[in-house]
């Protein structure tokens, strides 16, 4: 038997979010954003927005991280999203697609430093 279907996400990331509140810059094949995200971890982030795309669509992001001199710019794929429902504000979980080793590094330095700090 299969469980029903969800709006909510079923918990499949691989590490810990981390509360963060940036601003996102974040493009698909034939719109631009302007937005926020609520909390990052090194597999992605999630995008508050009133208007998510559909899971699966492919978006370009620009983010600067605290400390950073330039901004991180990286593809991702939309994972899930949130209808607003049941305490979680509406948006979306994007997975980073392609993160060269330095972008990748600099956003598990800012993860563990914000874990600290949430601590």
């Amino acid at each position: 038997m299969t469980a029903p279907h969800s709006s909510q996400p079923r918990e499949r990331r691989r590490s810990r979010r981390a509360g963060l509140e940036i601003p996102v810059d974040y493009s698909t094949v034939d719109a631009f954003f302007a937005e926020f995200s609520a909390n990052i971890n090194e597999g992605g982030l999630f995008v508050e927005t009133d208007a998510p795309a559909e899971p699966g669509i492919a978006v370009q992001l620009s983010f600067r991280l605290p400390g950073a001199k330039d901004p991180v710019k990286v593809e991702g794929r939309v994972a899930w999203v949130s209808d607003g429902t049941r305490g979680q504000p509406c948006g979306m979980g994007v997975e980073f697609q392609t993160l060269s080793a330095e972008v990748r590094e600099t956003i598990n330095e800012v993860v563990r430093s914000l874990r600290v700090t949430d601590a």
